[in-house]
């Protein structure tokens, strides 16, 4: 809705009925009571907050221009003009001195498995361990359907030969 659009809904703090009600009129107020007019808020739902990322030289430079502050109340104001907590700068300086531009770029979350990967194959091998347990008990239970239709018709099933050791 625009200022323009006719249709806009406007209401009182104090209706007209008494403490308590709203009264709501079309257009504009008039220039009487619009002190106690207010527009209606929008009641769309924003959509979900995205996580703030900052590039190394971001950081950099924020720690170049905290490490510059000399005076009380300085750092402070740093942090306010850029909406950074002081965690950040405590986070980043530690980074700083652990590994440099290097360790202020790494992203947040899991690390990659690059450093054993004796454990995808161990992941793969319970996949495939899991796979062939899932196709012996649908053998098995085909054996047992095969069983007792043979039973049912009178088949008699030969019994398996003994293996011999020559």
């Amino acid at each position: 809705m625009t200022a323009q659009d006719p249709a806009r809904r406007w209401e009182s703090q104090e209706g007209a009925g008494g403490p308590g009600e709203t009264a709501v009129s079309p257009g504009p107020p008039a220039a009487a009571g619009a002190s106690s007019l207010r527009p209606v808020p929008s009641s769309e739902v924003e959509p979900k907050a995205q996580r703030r990322q900052f590039s190394a030289a971001y950081k950099l430079r924020i720690l170049a221009e905290a490490d510059r502050c000399k005076g009380p109340g300085e750092i402070g104001a740093l942090l306010r003009r850029e909406g950074l907590y002081a965690s950040h700068l405590g986070k980043w300086r530690k980074l700083r001195r652990q590994g440099g531009v290097e360790a202020l770029s790494t992203s947040r979350g899991r690390k990659p498995d690059s450093e054993a990967p004796w454990r995808q194959q161990m992941r793969q091998l319970e996949r495939d361990n899991e796979r062939l347990r899932r196709k012996l008990q649908q053998a098995e239970k085909i054996i047992e359907v095969q069983k007792k239709l043979s039973e049912v018709l009178g088949i008699s099933l030969a019994a398996p030969e003994p293996e011999t050791n020559e």
